[in-house]
């Protein structure tokens, strides 16, 4: 089978829900990374087998080859979306190493995008059993029998709850996310794979004045909730990121220099009502599938959409603090569901360069209780 290379990418800086990007949809925040890509890496069209986007609450249809076209790409190349909400842009790269490996594609460009300041409302159809005269809705049904708009909160919450998870413990984890996120804006780490649309010049969301004493005022989110507060939880983004990927063949016969090698995609499931938990299993998983021990990966990006996946993950990997998103979070940077794996994907690379390290693993949970996560090995 043929190795993977991963050429490299670019994301969007993010915005939070009706803040920079507030009237940019988001075909056209996936069109300007897609359009960068293809100039950044001097790739031609004729050779592009395929590009495979990730995106969760847009208006249904095939919206990747929207984007593309939007980019002004040659309209033979193939483009499908892919819908596993926060994981959708993991699982995206993961079925485009899918098709390279097994020689069905030796070039694709993967990846997502998200806009929810311009996602639908939607409604049901009358005949649907959901149906309710005027209610819209804009969170899918992810459980049978259970839909709402704060289910991915209450998920959240019970989780916490259930595996003890206090506020305190999840405290440090904010703070550290968004020092760690400003202190890499500041010195530019990040700066070779961020793109500026429509003017942007920063990532919205990070909070280089968080403190200790902004937690304490900042309220619970849920009616009664408990542990779950306006700053352990993500907020709502835009945003898009996309990686181009390609079999070592194709690089060694265009003189190209992987960043790295995808060695192994995986993805499990879990219980539906606490999907934070997911994150933590499908690095089991991975690490089960590939032989190596925790101890041997040198970096390790996770979508904390909530703090409390932070603390899971310290649980089940003691020791890891300083290999474990090294730039800061998702709490601090955002989560634009679709696009936030292939976020994952260029930190987890500028992680290991930034290191000198060899193995790196990100993950991901997405509602309804799936978990994604892939290993990539730096060359």
């Amino acid at each position: 089978m043929e190795n993977v290379w991963i050429l490299g990418g670019l994301r969007s800086f993010i915005g939070v829900k009706d803040g920079i990007y507030r009237h940019i949809p988001a075909e056209v925040l996936g069109a300007q990374v897609l359009k960068e890509i293809k100039n950044r890496f001097s790739l031609k069209d004729e050779e592009i087998d395929y590009i495979i986007g990730g995106n969760a609450v847009a208006g249904g249809g095939n919206i990747t080859r929207l984007a593309a076209l939007t980019a002004g790409l040659d309209e033979m190349i193939p483009a499908v979306t892919l819908d596993l909400q926060c994981g959708s842009a993991l699982e995206s790269i993961t079925a485009a190493a899918a098709k390279i490996e097994s020689g069905l594609a030796d070039l694709v460009i993967a990846g997502g995008f998200e806009s929810s300041s311009t996602q639908p409302f939607r409604m049901w159809n009358p005949n649907h059993p959901d149906y309710q005269e005027g209610k819209c809705y804009t969170v899918a049904k992810f459980i049978p029998d259970l839909q709402g708009e704060q289910v991915m909160l209450e998920g959240a919450e019970k989780t916490a709850l259930t595996e003890n998870v206090t506020k305190a413990e999840m405290d440090p984890w904010v703070l550290l996310s968004h020092k760690r996120a400003a202190q890499a804006a500041k010195e530019g780490i990040l700066s070779d794979i961020q793109l500026s649309i429509e003017g942007s010049r920063k990532d919205e969301g990070i909070r280089p004045s968080m403190s200790q004493r902004l937690l304490d005022r900042l309220p619970y989110i849920l009616p009664g909730g408990k542990v779950i507060t306006a700053a352990n939880a993500c907020l709502m983004h835009d945003g898009a990121a996309f990686v181009a990927l390609c079999s070592e063949e194709y690089g060694k016969r265009h003189n190209l220099i992987p960043a790295a090698v995808l060695r192994f995609g995986t993805a499990v499931g879990g219980d539906p009502l606490m999907s934070p938990k997911t994150a933590v299993l499908a690095v089991e998983k991975l690490l089960k599938k590939s032989g190596l021990i925790y101890d041997q990966v040198d970096a390790f990006e996770v979508n904390e959409a909530f703090a409390v996946i932070d603390v899971l993950f310290d649980r089940a990997f003691p020791g890891m603090r300083e290999r474990y998103n090294r730039f800061g979070g998702a709490l601090a940077y955002g989560h634009p569901y679709g696009a936030s794996g292939a976020l994952l994907i260029l930190h987890l690379l500028k992680s290991l360069e930034s290191c000198g390290g060899h193995y790196g693993i990100c993950a991901a949970a997405a509602a309804g209780g799936i978990g994604s996560a892939i290993l990539l090995e730096r060359r």
